[in-house]
C-alpha cells in the first residue's frame, strides 16, 4: 500500500456513500431527458421505441444497461439541435467536436457544463503552485473544442487571464498521415514560437495547460535559449494525453519541469475531466484517473463482453458514462483502453491508469499533438 494517505483504500461509508449519490444522479437525469417537458428530442423519441418508460423503471446505474449500448454514429451529423434538452430552449448554445480522428468529428452541444466541470476540477489545484489570481498559458488545440474555453474559463475562475495559442490539431494530423515530417516539424515549431512569444511578452504567466508532447517541445525549446519552464515563470501545469506514461511522467519531473508542478489529467468532449491520483517516486509515477462522479463515470470493459467489467488491475476498453441535465450519454465505448484502478481515499469509485488508444482502433488513430 502507498504511503500517501490519499491513495489508501477508503473506508466502506465512503464507497456507499458514492455509489448513492450516483443512483440519485442516475434517477434525476433519466427523469430530466425523458420528460417531455424538459427532455431532448433525441431521447424522447428513443422513449417512444423502447415500449417502457425509463423515469419509472431506472432507479439505480446498473439499470442504465437496459438501454442498450450508446452508438458512436449517433454523434456525428446533424441536426444537432435534437440534443438540445427543452429545458434548455432558448438558452444560447455551444457546440463542441471531438478531434475527428476516426471520421467525422462528433459532436456534443453544451450550455454550462465545461464551466461546472472546470470550477469542479480547479478545487483539485494546490493554491501555493496554481496561484488564484495568476495569468494562463493555453498551449493546446483552439477551434472547436471544449478544451481552449474550458481552460480559459479555469483562469478567470481563478482570477486569471488566459493567453492562447493558435493550433490546428486537424492539420497535425493530416501531416502525420502524409508523411510530411518536415512540415510537421515546422508547424510544431510555430506553435512553440507563438508560446515563447507570449512567455517573453511580460504578462506575468505563472500556470499552463499543454499536451505531453508540447511541453516536452516547449522545454526543450526554452534549454537551447539557456532558461527553462520554471525560470520563464511557470509554477504550475496541467497536462493530458494518451501518451502521458508512467515513463514520460517520470522523465518531463527529471528533465522538462526544473521543479514545476504538474497535474496529470484525462478528458475528453464528450466526459469532460478526469483528474489524477497524486503521483510520483511513491508509486513510480504510476497515473491514475478518477471520472468527476456523479457527473460521469468511467468503466473499464471486457473487449468482448461489454456489460462485463474487468478485474482490478486487468485491461480492458473505456466505458463511458455522462450523467448532465445537458447532456446524457450512458455506455459510450471509448476509443481507448487502460487498467481498472480500485477505489481510493480521495476518490472512492473506480478508476483507470495506462489509457492509451484501443487496440483494435490504434492502427487507423493518429495522436497528433496529445
Amino acid at each position: 500500500m502507498s504511503d500517501s494517505p490519499l491513495l489508501a483504500t477508503p473506508d466502506l461509508a465512503s464507497i456507499d456513500a458514492a455509489r448513492t449519490a450516483l443512483d440519485a444522479q442516475v434517477r434525476e437525469i433519466v427523469h430530466w431527458h425523458f420528460d417531455p417537458a424538459t427532455g431532448s428530442p433525441f431521447w424522447l423519441d428513443y422513449a417512444a421505441k423502447l415500449g417502457w418508460d425509463p423515469r419509472d423503471e431506472v432507479r439505480s446505474f446498473s439499470d442504465l444497461a437496459r438501454l442498450g449500448p450508446f452508438e458512436d454514429e449517433w454523434l456525428r451529423g446533424g441536426p444537432v439541435q435534437r440534443w438540445i434538452p427543452k429545458g434548455y430552449a432558448g438558452k444560447p448554445t455551444f457546440v463542441f467536436e471531438t478531434g475527428g480522428t476516426t471520421g467525422t468529428p462528433k459532436t456534443r452541444v453544451a450550455f454550462e457544463d465545461f464551466r461546472i466541470d472546470y470550477e469542479l476540477f480547479s478545487r483539485t489545484l494546490p493554491d501555493d503552485r496554481f496561484p488564484p489570481g495568476s495569468n494562463w498559458l493555453m498551449l493546446g488545440p483552439s477551434g472547436p473544442r471544449r478544451l481552449r474555453l474550458s481552460v480559459e474559463h479555469l483562469a478567470q475562475f481563478r482570477g486569471g487571464i488566459c493567453f492562447c495559442v493558435d493550433l490546428d490539431p486537424r492539420w497535425v494530423i493530416k501531416l502525420i498521415k502524409k508523411g510530411w515530417l518536415e512540415h510537421l516539424e515546422a508547424y510544431k515549431a510555430h506553435c512553440i514560437d507563438q508560446a515563447v512569444t507570449i512567455l517573453q511578452a511580460g504578462h506575468d504567466i505563472r500556470c499552463m495547460f499543454t499536451t505531453p508532447k508540447l511541453l516536452e517541445a516547449l522545454a526543450l525549446r526554452l534549454e537551447s535559449m539557456g532558461t527553462s519552464i520554471r525560470q520563464m515563470g511557470i509554477t504550475g501545469i496541467f497536462s493530458g494525453g494518451t501518451e502521458f506514461t508512467p515513463q514520460w511522467n517520470r522523465f518531463a519531473h527529471e528533465e522538462l519541469l526544473d521543479g514545476a508542478y504538474m497535474t496529470p489529467t484525462y478528458g475528453n468532449t464528450l466526459m469532460g475531466l478526469a483528474a489524477s491520483a497524486p503521483s510520483g517516486p511513491h508509486n513510480n509515477y504510476k497515473i491514475a484517473y478518477y471520472a468527476p462522479q456523479p457527473r460521469a463515470v468511467i468503466q473499464v470493459v471486457d473487449f468482448d463482453d461489454a456489460s462485463r467489467e474487468v478485474g482490478y488491475g486487468q485491461t480492458g476498453r473505456v466505458k463511458l458514462t455522462t450523467l448532465t441535465r445537458e447532456f446524457f450519454v450512458p455506455g459510450f465505448l471509448e476509443r481507448d483502453e487502460g487498467e481498472r484502478e480500485p477505489p481510493c481515499a480521495l476518490y472512492p469509485w473506480d478508476g483507470i491508469s495506462g489509457v492509451r488508444p484501443y487496440r483494435a482502433l490504434a492502427e487507423g488513430t493518429t495522436v497528433g499533438v496529445y
